[in-house]
């Protein structure tokens, strides 16, 4: 946690950086700078219901991408492999396996959560904190 004096609050994030903007461009020492997030609520957003098929498609994209890294990997690694049908088998290996994989997990935990969502953390106010040497000088800057 910075310790320091708070010299100015805000409602969002986009004001308190607007704000060390305003020091940056006085020449203030913006070293001295933390925004801090205060009252943190956790906001989980439902954004549809699971479903196999969602479950299957979801796992089998997530597979693709790690197969076609593996493959690119392998390929750089081993120059002597043909690129296109190894990169392509590594790929369908990788969705099939991904696939699998969610359809297993879902199958598991169906019962208790029926729905995907996104998890985030907000804060409902932004505090400007400053090293006590500079507290002044930075409100002063501020209030102009």
């Amino acid at each position: 946690m910075p310790r320091g004096e708070i010299v100015a609050s805000y409602e969002s994030y986009g004001e308190a950086q607007a704000a060390v903007d305003t020091l940056a461009h006085a020449d203030f020492p913006v070293a001295e700078v933390s925004i801090v997030g205060n009252d943190l609520k956790s906001v989980e957003r439902v954004i549809g219901k699971q479903s196999y098929a969602r479950a299957a498609i979801s796992g089998a994209l997530s597979g693709l991408w790690l197969g076609l890294f593996f493959g690119f990997f392998l390929v750089i690694l081993s120059p002597t492999a043909t690129s296109l049908p190894f990169i392509a088998a590594a790929s369908l290996i990788g969705a099939g396996f991904g696939l699998l994989f969610r359809i297993v997990t879902y199958s598991i935990s169906r019962r208790r959560r029926d729905f995907t969502s996104t998890m985030q953390v907000i804060a409902t106010s932004y505090s400007l904190v400053v090293s006590p040497d500079v507290a002044n000088k930075a409100r002063n800057v501020l209030e102009r």
